[in-house]
């Protein structure tokens, strides 16, 4: 695996994004918290209404990323070895042999993940957590990378099944959409009559070993230890809320420094500001958040308890500038690519 540098993991996340973005359109926010989930080694929760890019935007990222890609449409009647596959017994042969499941990819789209039952939320789970899969007492090691980019309705209950507090906590982030801008949609519209076919077919920037190698380089990454304290004083917070029945586990903190990683080196910084935390704290933090049932009719949720924590817990100061915006460019940051970089380009 060839090492790269941090300049080059930036630049290349940049090429990244602008590619995905020729797709899911006008979503740069979103999509950057997506990429730094994947460039973290995690796993992300798309939740949002029906039409808004999920499924098209875990298509896009399998295709720019060069990784092989398999789609699960969750159904109450999805068996775990509809995932991880089975043993079938080969007449030639005269012996079983494995047949792999869909979770043998290196990105897998969980469609509707909350409709299933969760005997094979279960599975799932395993995979996500262990990287791998236990079949009939063997066991099966899945292949680097591997990401789940799974997706649930937040307003249709019927006939689901809420992931359990331990399955959501696997996932490293919680993303939405949400609607776009009568531009944005219109810019949707444009393109489907220009492209003349459904199909959108987008090119593949980077591969697996590439991606493996900009995994390994956000490893050497600075983080001070102003800025790690200040990760689990966020945590801690959610804990303590006069709100929350549950906050976020140790898993949480640790997430919040590993994707605010990811986060600074697609802006274009080869260390962590305590900015970069809070902007990805409520994408990391609001899923890992049970509030106490008396207030499930109120506007009280994960996301407003994050709001409220970054608004009460004291900011390190250590860092110069205090106030960085993604793509901003100060002494011994990387100085190419990130999300800034695009915009200066493009004239937004």
């Amino acid at each position: 695996m060839t090492e790269l540098q941090l300049p080059q993991v930036s630049g290349l996340a940049a090429d990244i994004l602008d590619e995905v973005e020729t797709a899911v359109i006008g979503k740069r926010r979103a999509l950057v918290m997506v990429l730094s989930g994947i460039l973290a080694g995690g796993h992300v929760l798309l939740e949002d209404f029906p039409g808004l890019g999920k499924t098209l935007a875990a298509r896009s990222f399998a295709q720019t990323l060069g990784l092989d890609f398999a789609r699960a449409q969750f159904t109450p009647d999805l068996l775990p070895a509809d995932l991880t596959g089975s043993f079938i017994f080969d007449q030639r042969e005269n012996e079983f042999s494995f047949r792999k499941g869909p979770l043998f990819t290196g990105l897998l789209l969980a469609d509707e993940i909350n409709r299933t039952p969760p005997k094979t939320q279960a599975a799932l789970l395993e995979a996500m957590q262990e990287r791998q899969v236990t079949v009939e007492g063997e066991t099966f090691e899945l292949d680097a990378p591997f990401h789940v980019l799974a997706t649930a309705n937040p307003v249709e209950y019927e006939g689901t099944y809420p992931l359990p507090e331990a399955q959501l906590d696997r996932f490293m982030l919680q993303v939405s959409f949400g609607y776009p801008t009568p531009d944005e949609e219109w810019d949707v519209l444009h393109r489907r009559l220009d492209r003349r076919r459904e199909e959108q077919t987008l090119r593949p920037v980077i591969d697996s070993a590439t991606l493996l190698a900009m995994q390994a380089a956000i490893e050497r990454v600075t983080v001070d230890e102003s800025v790690g304290r200040y990760c689990v004083a966020l945590a801690a917070a959610t804990r303590s809320h006069q709100h929350v029945l549950m906050g976020s586990s140790p898993r949480g903190s640790l997430a919040l420094m590993l994707v605010a990683r990811s986060f600074a080196v697609i802006a274009g910084r080869d260390f962590v500001t305590p900015e970069d935390v809070k902007a990805v704290a409520p994408t990391v933090l609001a899923h890992r958040i049970a509030v106490k049932p008396e207030l499930w009719m109120s506007k009280v949720s994960g996301a407003t308890v994050v709001d409220a924590v970054l608004g009460s817990t004291p900011v390190p100061g250590a860092l110069e500038p205090g106030s960085l915006e993604p793509g901003s460019h100060v002494p011994g940051s990387l100085g190419t690519g990130g999300l800034g970089d695009r915009e200066e380009r493009t004239g937004s």
